[in-house]
């Protein structure tokens, strides 16, 4: 039998997110979350926050910001995800499954997006509960991996690998700004890119500050 050889195209491959086709959704990035979580250090469990955060909010992506017992129990979001929406609602909720709760689906249907990109505390349960209920009931499901956390490693993994079973697919934060992005001659969002970079893309970040401030590199030059 004689294998035909594909066609290559210059064009993204289907699975890939843009800025238009989905909702990002954070779930109970608070302080009693924060606690106990140790699966992440705090410190770069905030960066990641933030990261997304910037990334969407610049992107124009539709973000669902959600808490659990703000008032009474779980405290504040972080600062680092409220300050890149400004004046955004915070859906507080009482159900541990942000998919059990009428208002939160109520945003989900008013965006109207095929994917959700799911990002919170603690993996095993905040993140798990929604990202199944949405595959579910037909919804593409990413989650941003390392911008979750549980109480332990293995809470955390065996929650990957759960979702990952049903259909869900791993991204992280670094890769959700980048894959926003995808090619560097997109001008009108390389400043805006590279800046959240440097910023909050660790290592990478000091890469491109020092690339640009030593010789005036430039990602989109050819």
């Amino acid at each position: 039998m004689t294998q035909t050889t594909p066609k290559a195209t210059p064009t993204p491959g289907k699975t890939l997110l843009s800025p238009t086709d989905h909702a990002l959704v954070l779930i109970d990035f608070q302080s009693q979350m924060t606690f106990a979580t140790k699966s992440i250090d705090t410190t770069l469990l905030r960066n990641n926050a933030a990261l997304i955060s910037r990334a969407a909010a610049g992107f124009n992506v539709p973000t669902i910001l959600t808490t659990v017992a703000e008032k009474s129990f779980s405290g504040p979001m972080f600062s680092e995800i409220t300050d890149a929406f400004p004046g955004q609602k915070l859906l507080d909720r009482t159900s541990m499954n942000t998919w059990e709760d009428a208002g939160v689906i109520e945003e989900i249907n008013r965006i109207a997006k095929p994917r959700i990109v799911f990002a919170g505390l603690w993996t095993s349960v905040c993140i798990v509960g929604p990202v199944a209920s949405a595959i579910d009931q037909g919804f593409e499901a990413y989650v941003i991996a390392d911008a979750c956390g549980d109480i332990s490693d293995e809470a955390h993994e065996r929650a990957m690998q759960r979702m990952i079973q049903l259909g869900a697919r791993p991204i992280t934060s670094l890769q959700y700004l980048l894959e926003l992005q995808r090619d560097w001659a997109r001008g009108e969002t390389y400043d805006f890119t590279t800046g959240v970079a440097k910023q909050w893309g660790g290592a990478y970040g000091i890469g491109v500050t020092y690339a640009k401030t030593m010789f005036g590199a430039s990602e989109g030059a050819h």
